[in-house]
């Protein structure tokens, strides 16, 4: 497999034969997600793009300051090479502290090469939620427990779903580092930031919700800074102003991101009013 071809002094290196269709595969125009089979295993090839990005972010930015939310301002806007060494910049700080990430077989102007990582935290907990309910529910938890200790190493993620986690070693590793809300946000912010996305996920998720829940916030404000609960609680009051519209949205059509916001942020809302 993959590991047994790196070479750490100039990060992973591939065995000749595998070199030439994964340069045919990048110089083909694909998807901007994209997986190849090679003799040492399977690779990602992930294209960054900024057609409409700078459009996206701009309006995310205007709603922020419209409604004062200052922890929905999006990363800066950046060209596909410069998403490119975000993603490296992000991956290798994360590295550094110790926290597993995809290896990085290659980059080319706009388009980086992964290692695979599979399963995700996603297929997981498919596997999980039907015969194992309860060992499903303890891997939300575990998520949680794992994103606050990468906040304890002075981390955030920016989009800490399960479809961007994986477990190595028994601990939480990390895909895609496309957001950096640490750029626009004080840290303690974008750390209440992750662990008010992670719990969109786990409050529509858990099997058993309320108890999953608290085990959750728990785990996580265990290893959490004071200041990232605290802000966290400022987050929160002011996205529960909203609540009410949401619900009443609700009663006409309540999809599935209008659901995990009421599930979410009215738990968090209420466990910082305790």
């Amino acid at each position: 497999m993959l590991d047994d071809v790196v070479d750490m002094r100039n990060g992973p290196q591939l065995p000749a034969e595998d070199i030439a269709p994964l340069l045919a595969a990048l110089v083909r125009d694909g998807e901007r997600v994209q997986a190849v089979s090679l003799s040492c295993g399977t690779v990602w090839i992930k294209r960054h793009g900024d057609k409409g990005r700078r459009a996206i972010v701009a309006v995310q930015t205007a709603v922020a300051r419209l409604l004062r939310l200052s922890f929905v301002r999006p990363s800066p806007a950046e060209t596909g090479e410069g998403m490119v060494k975000r993603d490296l910049r992000r991956m290798q700080s994360f590295a550094r502290n110790g926290i597993a990430t995809a290896k990085i077989i290659y980059t080319s102007g706009n388009a980086i090469v992964l290692s695979d990582v599979a399963p995700t935290v996603e297929r997981r907990l498919g596997e999980l939620r039907e015969g194992q309910p309860a060992a499903h529910d303890d891997l939300l938890v575990f998520c949680s427990r794992e994103l606050g200790r990468l906040h304890a190493a002075g981390l955030c993620h920016g989009r800490p779903f399960p479809r961007d986690m994986f477990i190595s070693d028994d601990r939480l590793g990390y895909i895609d580092f496309e957001e950096e809300p640490e750029a626009v946000m004080p840290l303690a912010t974008a750390q209440a930031r992750d662990l008010w996305l992670l719990f969109l996920q786990l409050s529509d998720r858990a099997v058993d919700r309320h108890q999953t829940q608290d085990r959750a916030y728990q785990a996580w404000a265990a290893c959490a800074s004071q200041a990232a609960i605290a802000e966290l609680g400022t987050m929160t009051r002011s996205l529960s102003r909203f609540l009410w519209l949401a619900r009443l949205i609700g009663r006409i059509h309540m999809g599935r991101d209008l659901r995990q916001f009421i599930l979410a942020t009215s738990y968090l809302a209420t466990i910082h009013q305790r």
